[in-house]
C-alpha cells in the first residue's frame, strides 16, 4: 500500500507525450485536470493523515490521438511556507502543529490566540472547480487558489470571506446548462446567526482584465439556519435538480467548540467531526429559484454520505441517490500509519469497514395533511424507497438500494438534475482502496466491471461522444497506477457504453493517487 498511496511524489513540470497502445477517439481532444495529495514527508516531519497531503496537480491532454502529461505542486501559501522552512509549519485536517519551542512567550500566545477561530490552510487538494471561465483547485475551506489548467500554474489564491460569509465550502459543486456554478457552504463564527449557504456564481463572472476574482460576482441563493448551532451537520457535497436544492442534514456533525479549542487540547481538526448514531437524518428542499424552503419535514434512519450521484424530479417527486456509510469510520482509515501497514494485513484490520452503498430516496413535493398516517407517498413504480406520513406531519424516508461497493460516482453530466440511468465509479470491495472501475444499470440493477492486476484506478471521468443521443455513448478516462513497479502509469480509456479497453496511454514518469477532476473540452480551453 505505501508505494501506492503514501510516498512522495514529484513534478513533471513539462508535458511528456504518452506512448499509446490501442487508438484514442480522433473527437476526444481537451485536458483532464485532476487533483489530489502527492507530498507526505518535508524534511523530517511527517502528516498525520493522507487527506493532509500536499497538493499536487496533474493533467492529461489529448491532442490528436496523443496524450501529454504534466504535474506540478500547487503553489499555495501552505506549500510555501511549508517547503521554506523545510518542516510542516500549517496545521492540516489530521494534523496539528505547534510552534516552534524556541519562540518566546509572546509570539507563543498570539499563535495559540489566532488558532483559537481558524484561518485555515490554504493545501487545496480535493477538486477542480470551474467559477465563470476560470479554474480552481478547492478543498472545503475558505480558500481557493486559481491555476492555469494547461500549464498547472498558481495563479492566485481567493478567499470566500472576502465575497460571501463563508467559513467552509464544499469541492463538489453543481454546473447548469448555462454554465451558472451552485456551491454550498457554512457560515460558522463571525457572520451573525450559524447558518449554511446556497450561492451562485454566474456564467460571465470571469474578469476580463483579470483584475477581480470570479467570486467577485457571487449571488446569495438562500440560507438554511442549523438545527444546532454548536453541533452543524459536515458535508462533502449536495444534490441538485431543475428546480431544488437537496441538502442532506446528517449525523455525521462538526463540534464547533471542539473546533475553537483543537489547538490549545493538542488534538487535530479531524478530531472535531463526530458520528452520533442516536440522531436522525433530516433532508431538505430548497427552491432554487425563490430560495424558500419546502416546509414539510423529512428524516430518516442516521447515516454519514460524502458523495452524492446525481438527483432529479418526476412526477411530484424529487429523487436522489447518495453513497452512504453507516458509520464515520472511512476517514480514520486514511490516517498513515493504517495505509502504511502492508496489502494483507490492511485487508485484514479493516475487514469490519463499512462498505459504501448507493441508495436512493424519494421525497413527495407537496404533502396532503389529510392523508392517513402511515401511507407511503412514494407513487413511482421504479423504485421500493418509501416516504410515510407521520402523526405530526413529518415524512419518515427509508431508501432503495441500487448497488454496494462503489465510490468517487459520476456520471454522463448531460444528465445532471434529469432522470439518468447509469453511474460510474471505484468499485470498492475488500479495502477502501479501489481496484477496479465498475458501471451501473439503475433500471437492470445489473454492473459491469473493469480491472487489470495489481492496478489502481483513479475515479473515472465521463466525456461524451459528439453528438450523442444515448446516455452511456461516451468514454471513462481514468488514472491508473500500479503495485508493480516495472508496470508504468498509464491513462485508461474505456467504452463506456461496453466497459471495454480502447485504449491505454502509458506515461514515463511518477503518478500520485488522486481524488477527484474535471474535464476541459478543447473548445472551451483556447
Amino acid at each position: 500500500m505505501q508505494a501506492v498511496f503514501t510516498k512522495n511524489g514529484s513534478e513533471t513540470p513539462e508535458p511528456v507525450k504518452a506512448k499509446v497502445s490501442g487508438a484514442i477517439p480522433d473527437w476526444l481532444q481537451g485536458t483532464l485536470v485532476r487533483n489530489g495529495p502527492g507530498l507526505f514527508n518535508i524534511g523530517d516531519t511527517a502528516y498525520n493523515h493522507w487527506f493532509d497531503g500536499m497538493a499536487l496537480l496533474h493533467n492529461f491532454t489529448f491532442k490528436d490521438g496523443d496524450v501529454y502529461y504534466r504535474s506540478k505542486f500547487l503553489q499555495s501559501e501552505t506549500f510555501k511556507r511549508n517547503t521554506g522552512a523545510n518542516r510542516i509549519v500549517v496545521s492540516e485536517f489530521g494534523t496539528m502543529v505547534y510552534p516552534d519551542p524556541c519562540k518566546n512567550i509572546f509570539s507563543k500566545a498570539f499563535t495559540y490566540f489566532s488558532n483559537a477561530i481558524p484561518d485555515f490552510t490554504d493545501n487545496n487538494l480535493v477538486n477542480i472547480i470551474r467559477y465563470g471561465e476560470d479554474y480552481y483547485a478547492a478543498s472545503e475551506v475558505n480558500y481557493i487558489n486559481k491555476i492555469d489548467p494547461h500549464t498547472l500554474e498558481t495563479v492566485g489564491r481567493t478567499n470566500y470571506r472576502n465575497h460571501i460569509a463563508l467559513n467552509l465550502a464544499t469541492a463538489h459543486p453543481h454546473y447548469d446548462e448555462e454554465g451558472n456554478t451552485y456551491n454550498m457552504g457554512t457560515a460558522i463564527i463571525g457572520f451573525g446567526r450559524p447558518k449554511y449557504m446556497i450561492f451562485k456564481v454566474p456564467a460571465d463572472a470571469s474578469d476580463e482584465d483579470k483584475k477581480k476574482p470570479a467570486m467577485s460576482k457571487v449571488e446569495k441563493v438562500c440560507s438554511i439556519p442549523f438545527r444546532s448551532s454548536l453541533y452543524p451537520s459536515y458535508f462533502h457535497s449536495f444534490g441538485m435538480t431543475e428546480n431544488y436544492i437537496v441538502f442532506v442534514e446528517q449525523a455525521f456533525k462538526l463540534d464547533i467548540f471542539k473546533l475553537a479549542t483543537a489547538y490549545f487540547r493538542g488534538v487535530n481538526w479531524g478530531s472535531c467531526l463526530k458520528y452520533d448514531k442516536d440522531d436522525m437524518t433530516y433532508f431538505n428542499l430548497i427552491n432554487r429559484k425563490t430560495g424558500k424552503a419546502v416546509s414539510t419535514k423529512f428524516y430518516g434512519d442516521p447515516f454519514v454520505v460524502f458523495h452524492h450521484i446525481n438527483a432529479f424530479e418526476e412526477d411530484g417527486h424529487v429523487v436522489f441517490d447518495l453513497i452512504t456509510y453507516k458509520d464515520s469510520n472511512l476517514y480514520d482509515m486514511f490516517y498513515i500509519e493504517n495505509m502504511r501497514q502492508d496489502t494483507d494485513k490492511f485487508v485484514e484490520n479493516n475487514k469490519i469497514f463499512s462498505p459504501p452503498v448507493c441508495q436512493r430516496f424519494v421525497l413527495p413535493i407537496t404533502v396532503d395533511k389529510d392523508t392517513p398516517v402511515g401511507t407511503n407517498l412514494v407513487t413511482l413504480k421504479d423504485t421500493s424507497a418509501k416516504a410515510v406520513i407521520e402523526k405530526d406531519g413529518s415524512v419518515f424516508c427509508s431508501p432503495d438500494t441500487l448497488f454496494v461497493g462503489l465510490e468517487l460516482p459520476q456520471i454522463n453530466y448531460k444528465f445532471n438534475t434529469k432522470k439518468y440511468r447509469y453511474f460510474y465509479g471505484s468499485r470498492v470491495e475488500w479495502s477502501p482502496h479501489p481496484n477496479k472501475i465498475a458501471k451501473v444499470d439503475i433500471v437492470t440493477r445489473t454492473h459491469q466491471e473493469w480491472r487489470d492486476e495489481e492496478c489502481y484506478p483513479s475515479e473515472p471521468v465521463f466525456v461524451a461522444s459528439p453528438d450523442a443521443v444515448e446516455e452511456d455513448d461516451g468514454v471513462l478516462l481514468s488514472s491508473v497506477v500500479s503495485l508493480n513497479p516495472a508496470k508504468s502509469p498509464f491513462m485508461l480509456v474505456l467504452n463506456a457504453k461496453t466497459m471495454e479497453e480502447i485504449a491505454r496511454a502509458s506515461v514515463d514518469a511518477s503518478i500520485h493517487m488522486d481524488l477527484h477532476g474535471y474535464f476541459i473540452p478543447q473548445k472551451d480551453s483556447n
